[in-house]
């Protein structure tokens, strides 16, 4: 596991099923988004899916996690999924997919993080 040694977030209260928020306000681009990476901490405008996403891309999974496992939306509940993808936890991320309205991809992890940030950017 990545980051914490166990996750009790599949016991909380299931996310409400609002569909993915669109963030057209936002003034960065995929790119933007990733080459924001080489900073030290994440861009001021970002909100905290993105934000999760960013500390991620940096490779810190706690923080991403502690981050997204308190926002009770499908989108918040996408990115959940993948975070327990990533960690190997496949029971916990099917969960949280399902949560999502989703099926687990058969992409790889960087396709799919880069998936998510490149919908939530738009």
């Amino acid at each position: 596991m990545i980051g914490q040694a166990a996750c009790s977030c599949n016991k909380r209260t299931p996310p409400c099923q609002r569909s993915i928020v669109s963030f057209s306000t936002l003034n960065m681009d995929f790119n933007q988004f990733k080459e924001s990476l080489i900073q030290l901490s994440p861009p001021l405008q970002l909100n905290n899916y993105l934000k999760a996403l960013w500390y991620d891309g940096k490779g810190d999974w706690a923080q991403s996690h502690t981050i997204i496992q308190d926002i009770d939306d499908s989108t918040a509940a996408w990115i959940h999924a993948y975070l327990h993808r990533k960690e190997n936890d496949i029971w916990n991320a099917d969960y949280w997919y399902d949560k999502a309205g989703r099926k687990r991809p058969s992409v790889t992890l960087q396709q799919e993080w880069e998936n998510i940030v490149a919908t939530l950017v738009q």
